[in-house]
């Protein structure tokens, strides 16, 4: 009995031992599965992941730092006139619309005027007067030769012809300057027969911006008929803050877009910098020359400038790399061929879609290039899954 005793025992035991060891598996299976991650910025790619990164080391480019700026499109001011008539009169005929392509010497206007006639009679009083006081001296030279009157009589009528001929002089002038082309003023003085009709014409190539004026209205010397304007150049004006002035030169390369023309980009020079600022809105003026041949930009529309210093030598990480997190700007740099970490880094302007990398990396690093949008949200599942398990 003793013996039987003692066996049960053992056998009791051992069964007790088994069943306590077997229920203390799971449980120590479970604390395993919980713990946290060493460090919550890394991650071990499986290979399904690590098929959609893509890894490098940031690369070197010529880079400058840039400042854009709302612009315009504005006429050339020198290529632009402001037609008036030159005589106080009634406009008789106004041959010119807006829109309309105008040449050189083209009719604009006729401008009947009493102040034209009365200047180009006086012209022909200067001019008789010249021809009698030159038939004076004519006779006073015989005279002389006669011995009828003596020297000091020539000279006398000699400079009554000098005075006649300045007076005929500025009269010619005053009509040159109310309009009259000098072969109608050579005409006047051969046919004798005034025209009160002042001919307005075009003085130069190009397109007429505004019409000013109505036929039958009276018009002033300082009132304008019309604007015309040689479209073929424009100017593209920017207002810069003026604490970026001292970034700006005659020289500088600069380029622009044209809002309501997408894909519309023109690189250039600034051919012009204001020497003042505006007082007003505290800006610099600047602007550069584009061509415009066929008419494709218009005054008045709407554009941005974008100002590039020179260039430098500067390391440059994709914005696919880039990782914005808590405010922070991150790249994964790789540990080893399946590991990688999240890093902060300083990163500076965005040229095209790079961005370019002031500081976080030391030579030799390779980074995540393509794809760390996925292998953050892989980083982020495993830590939100292992927070759960705690």
């Amino acid at each position: 009995m003793n013996r039987l005793h003692f066996c049960l025992i053992t056998i009791a035991l051992a069964s007790s031992t088994a069943c306590t060891k077997l229920a203390s598996q799971p449980s120590a299976e479970k604390q395993q599965v919980s713990q946290p991650p060493s460090n919550p910025l890394e991650i071990t790619a499986n290979a399904g992941l690590r098929e959609r990164i893509k890894v490098g080391e940031p690369t070197w480019g010529d880079v400058g730092t840039s400042l854009t700026v709302a612009a315009r499109l504005d006429v050339d001011e020198t290529r632009i006139t402001r037609v008036g008539s030159p005589v106080m009169g009634r406009i008789t005929s106004l041959s010119v619309r807006e829109g309309q392509e105008i040449h050189r010497g083209d009719l604009i206007a006729l401008v009947n005027s009493t102040g034209l006639s009365e200047a180009q009679l006086e012209f022909l009083k200067a001019l008789s007067q010249r021809q009698l006081m030159q038939r004076a001296v004519d006779r006073a030279k015989v005279l002389l030769d006669a011995q009828v009157i003596g020297s000091a009589e020539l000279q006398r009528r000699d400079a009554e012809l000098a005075q006649a001929k300045a007076e005929l002089d500025a009269s010619r002038d005053q009509l040159e300057l109310l309009g009259m082309p000098a072969p109608a003023v050579d005409d006047l003085e051969r046919t004798h027969n005034i025209n009160s009709v002042s001919r307005i014409v075009a003085g130069l190539d190009g397109t007429v911006l505004e019409r000013k004026a109505t036929q039958g209205q009276v018009i002033q010397p300082a009132d304008t008929l019309c604007v015309i304007a040689d479209l073929s150049s424009l100017w593209i004006v920017a207002d810069v803050p003026e604490q970026n002035a001292g970034r700006l030169a005659v020289g500088q390369s600069v380029d622009a877009e044209i809002t309501a023309l997408t894909g519309a980009k023109i690189f250039g020079k600034l051919s012009f910098v204001s020497a003042t600022v505006n007082p007003e809105t505290r800006t610099v003026r600047a602007r550069m020359e584009i061509a415009n041949p066929r008419g494709r930009f218009k005054p008045a529309m709407l554009a941005t400038m974008t100002l590039r210093d020179q260039t430098e030598r500067q390391q440059l990480v994709p914005t696919t790399a880039v990782v914005r997190e808590d405010n922070q700007e991150n790249v994964f740099v790789q540990l080893d061929d399946d590991s990688f970490v999240l890093r902060k880094v300083t990163l500076g302007e965005e040229f095209g879609r790079n961005r370019v990398l002031v500081d976080g990396i030391r030579a030799g690093e390779k980074i995540v290039l393509d794809g760390a949008f996925h292998l953050n949200n892989e980083r982020r599942r495993l830590l939100l899954r292992g927070s759960d398990g705690d």
